[in-house]
């Protein structure tokens, strides 16, 4: 099997060295540059261009993110951002996933060397993933954000964050809500479904795995373009008409009932199917507490968090929906939840706002 060329160009001469030391000849990637600023990064692509490139966002001379755009102009080749985690880092690094980058590494100010040490197999996955990934739809600058976190030593389910539902809910009455997951991809994928919604469509809840910080920033720039509101989780925020709730990174969220409608709850607790926000709490709240009244919908992402809770949705008698392989960046979180019989239809990404509006127009028959 050939092995993965990575190029990692940051003018951190510690991250280029521990990068490289993690991933060379290993994992069956072959770090074939390190640079520390894009200027000499082309100097090398003149000759060999890679297969993945690990590329920081602040650099001297050209910043990370002129540089994204000229390689997704020239050639559209996945690139995985490494950031710090501050306010700016953040607005600059969803401008880079808009414009094509396919994920983000988080990198603390202190302790690097071992925050990287300790990712080592998820970075492994992140570069193998980026490889892998659709590029017809990343030539479509459709981006992902999978964000490496700390290793665990035991991989939790939702149990440890809320208890599984015991019976069916009486949904009579209650609001039509909508429920979505999405990792790898989902950054755009999510800006393509909520970009066409109308200011009538039904209260959504949102989890896209990503760092903290970011998933404000995310909300910010979705809520700039789109005729609905979106606004990054509070703590008993109302899920009403017109309005997208993205869960906060870092934090857990949950639905809870609210008269006839649902709130979001903020929750602490371990990462669950390794991830924190986790869809898997989202979509087992959503089992607990709603039935026909709530549409699950699971997109694009690597691995696979959410398959689980959307099984329980379904089993709850909610509705649930996967996205098709073909519109997936990365086939992986849909794909599991397809082959545990967890999706009552796949659809393409395109489908997916009359999905949702027909869910709530149509009626269950219609639907």
């Amino acid at each position: 099997m050939d092995l993965i060329n990575v190029a990692v160009v940051d003018d951190s001469a510690l991250v280029r060295q521990v990068i490289s030391e993690l991933l060379d000849n290993k994992y069956g990637i072959k770090v074939s540059f390190k640079a520390p600023n894009p200027i000499i990064a082309e100097r090398y692509m003149d000759k060999e261009w890679p297969d993945v490139i690990i590329l920081d966002i602040e650099m001297p001379e050209k910043d990370g993110l002129t540089f994204l755009k000229e390689i997704m102009e020239k050639r559209p080749t996945p690139v995985i951002i490494c950031s710090g985690v501050t306010e700016k880092n953040a607005r600059v690094t969803i401008e880079a996933l808009s414009s094509g980058a396919f994920s983000i590494i988080t990198k603390p100010k202190v302790g690097m060397k071992d925050f990287f040490l300790e990712s080592e197999q998820l970075l492994a996955d992140e570069v193998r993933a980026a490889y892998n990934s659709n590029r017809a739809i990343l030539k479509k600058k459709t981006p992902a954000v999978e964000p490496v976190s700390r290793l665990i030593e035991k991989r939790y389910t939702a149990d440890v964050v809320l208890s599984a539902p015991v019976k069916k809910v009486d949904v009579s009455g209650l609001d039509r809500i909508v429920v979505i997951g999405a990792s790898s991809g989902g950054t755009q994928a999510i800006e393509a479904v909520l970009s066409e919604l109308p200011k009538n469509c039904p209260g959504i809840a949102i989890v896209q795995h990503m760092p903290e910080k970011f998933t404000k920033a995310f909300a910010d720039r979705l809520n700039s373009i789109c005729n609905i509101e979106v606004k990054e989780a509070e703590q008993d925020d109302q899920i009403i008409e017109g309005r997208a709730i993205i869960a906060m990174g870092g934090k857990h969220m949950s639905l809870k009932k609210s008269g006839n409608s649902y709130k979001v709850s903020i929750l602490d607790g371990p990462l669950v199917s390794r991830h924190r926000p986790s869809v898997d709490v989202l979509f087992r709240s959503a089992a607990k507490y709603g039935g026909s009244n709530i549409l699950g919908i699971i997109l694009t992402g690597m691995g696979d968090d959410g398959a689980a809770g959307l099984l329980e949705m379904k089993q709850a008698g909610c509705y649930t929906v996967a996205q098709d392989k073909e519109s997936s960046l990365v086939y992986g979180m849909p794909r599991v939840a397809f082959e545990r019989g967890a999706a009552l239809n796949v659809v393409s990404l395109g489908v997916v706002p009359d999905t949702i509006m027909k869910f709530v127009y149509a009626g269950d028959e219609g639907f």
